[in-house]
């Protein structure tokens, strides 16, 4: 990120992508400091599918992002004469505000990618460029950005035809989007060009021993009641698949009932199934009902897979499904099903002919979902302090 701070002529722009779980908005959250030491303002928010369901809310969400940086520059002043018998003057000044803003982008004649770019221009223009190296646009969940060719609306090619046209100005404006791994392919299929506007930083699931840093730091403070064993270490380090959320939420359920046990003169024990069963209503459960039952099939058979966790193909699921179902799958009825189920954020298409699960453990809550049909599930360990 520094290295993108110190770029002349900002020419890489930066994509912060990864499964959930893997810490991609608190990592984003750590590039602001860094930014504004350097001089830059830094301006975004979460992009909310309402903000990007058209190119016109699309613009209204980013004059309001700059407006908030904005109000604190002066863009006009006047001096004014106050009524009495002693003249005396007052001085008026009039903010970067986003009504200033606002009445700009409606003067102004064209699309609304016109009308974008001539604010932000007039913006960089009024900054005091010599306190000021550039402005950072940081949005997190932009996975949510999506073309619509059906309802005539571009709001993904709106903010990389707008950012790269400000760039080829030479004004240094940087884009920092995080999201999902279906963010990346959709810029690139919204403008080819993409590919070459962004520095991609793929965030993967922490290491053994990141994982277990991650789990004995926060209880190695002074006064902390509790302490893990190595073997409670090692199964909430299985357990979790290294994945920062997941290790969060597990030590969180762990704490409070050993907290609970301990008080009451019990000996605590990881209550893994309790764990995971808490875990399959919060996380996964929202997400699998968005699949029809057809659909559920097909994950299924991504499931059985030994690749699951890493990358399959389409062969590999239809070989899959004949092993697996009485009637499997062809390889036009996979393609067809894996387009519906990254819609639905359950997959995602990471290279050409490459798919990969696009939910952290997922294939891990599929099995248990098919304990009791096709898929035979192992009995879940409880270990001990």
């Amino acid at each position: 990120m520094k290295r993108h701070l110190e770029q002349k002529v900002v020419t890489q722009n930066v994509i912060l992508t990864g499964l959930r779980g893997v810490g991609k908005t608190v990592l984003l959250e750590t590039f602001r400091p860094i930014a504004l030491a350097s001089g830059w303002l830094w301006a975004g928010a979460d992009l909310s599918e309402s903000a990007s369901v058209a190119e016109e809310t699309l613009a209204t969400r980013i004059l309001a992002d700059i407006a908030l940086v904005t109000s604190a520059f002066v863009v006009h002043e006047r001096k004014q004469l106050e009524l009495g018998f002693v003249q005396s003057e007052k001085v008026i000044r009039q903010p970067l505000n986003y009504d200033i803003l606002r009445n700009m982008y409606e003067q102004t004649p064209g699309l609304v990618a016109d009308k974008l770019k001539a604010v932000l221009e007039f913006v960089w223009s009024v900054l005091p460029q010599q306190a000021i190296r550039g402005v950072v646009f940081a949005y997190d969940e932009a996975q949510n950005l999506a073309d619509h060719a059906h309802h005539n609306q571009y709001p993904l090619s709106l903010l990389l035809e707008v950012f790269q046209s400000l760039q080829r100005k030479q004004i240094p404006y940087l884009l920092v989007l995080t999201g999902l791994p279906t963010l990346f392919p959709k810029l690139v299929e919204a403008r080819t060009y993409a590919e070459r506007m962004f520095h991609i930083l793929f965030l993967k699931q922490l290491d053994t021993n990141a994982s277990r840093e991650a789990i004995m730091q926060p209880i190695e403070v002074a006064g902390c009641p509790i302490k893990f064993t190595e073997e409670t270490v090692n199964s909430i380090v299985q357990l979790s698949g290294g994945y920062p959320y997941f290790i969060q939420y597990i030590c969180k359920e762990v704490f409070d009932v050993w907290i609970a046990k301990i008080r009451s003169g019990d000996i605590p024990s990881v209550p893994t199934a309790d764990i995971v069963r808490k875990l399959d209503t919060d996380f996964f459960q929202g997400r699998w009902s968005r699949v029809t039952d057809r659909q559920r099939e097909l994950l299924q058979v991504i499931a059985t897979l030994s690749t699951c966790d890493d990358e399959f193909t389409v062969q590999e699921i239809v070989n899959g499904s004949k092993e697996v179902l009485t009637k499997g799958f062809s390889a036009s009825h996979v393609n067809q099903m894996l387009a519906s189920i990254a819609d639905a954020g359950l997959v995602f298409k990471n290279r050409v002919g490459k798919y990969s699960l696009a939910v952290p453990l997922l294939s891990q809550f599929i099995r248990r979902q098919t304990a009791q049909g096709m898929i035979t599930i192992p009995p879940l360990p409880r270990t001990g302090v």
